[in-house]
């Protein structure tokens, strides 16, 4: 979660590329919970 909390952070990825890397049944192989999201935005997933 650090590497994409810092992406986030120095705006190297947008919130919407963010969305496509938490994993969900959709998308099994992503790579940070709905909680992780959360933590790095502040939005809800």
């Amino acid at each position: 979660m650090t590497f994409w909390k810092m992406a986030y952070t120095l705006k190297w990825v947008s919130l919407e590329q963010l969305r496509l890397a938490v994993k969900t049944e959709e998308r099994p192989h992503g790579e940070i919970t709905a909680e992780e999201f959360f933590t790095i935005t502040g939005e809800e997933y």
